[in-house]
């Protein structure tokens, strides 16, 4: 367990699942996630040789259920094996807990016309109410 997951205070009852140390880095950058973390190793990956049994997924599914934990939120990757992972964790998590992954789309200050259908379809999805 890292220094950031032993901090009582980010213990709230959510767990921000990322690929590797280095996405946890930037989701921390925000400032806007107070919660823990739980680092995979890696993305399910058949044409590389890697799956669920070479990631820290069983150790994840066991921390869930025996902290109670209310949230798992995916953060993972856009990209065809964070999205088979992301499908491989919301399966075996929901019977035990909420699951939700981070919105994907247009990045703040970029043109709408140079942007691709894939990213757009993504901004699509992941839209929400005007306050």
């Amino acid at each position: 367990m890292c220094e950031i997951c032993r901090n009582e205070e980010r213990r709230n009852g959510q767990i921000c699942v990322v690929a590797d140390s280095r996405d946890l880095l930037a989701m921390e950058r925000t400032r806007e996630y107070h919660g823990a973390y739980h680092v995979l190793g890696g993305l399910i990956s058949p044409m590389d040789g890697v799956g669920p049994e070479l990631l820290q997924i069983q150790p994840l599914v066991e921390r869930v259920d025996r902290e109670g934990t209310g949230e798992v939120i995916l953060a993972l990757t856009p990209s065809v094996e964070g999205d088979t992972t992301s499908l491989y964790l919301a399966r075996l998590l929901r019977p035990f807990t909420a699951v939700s992954r981070i919105a994907y789309g247009l990045p703040v200050g970029s043109e709408l016309e140079y942007a691709d259908e894939v990213t757009l379809a993504r901004a699509l999805e992941g839209r929400r109410p005007v306050p």
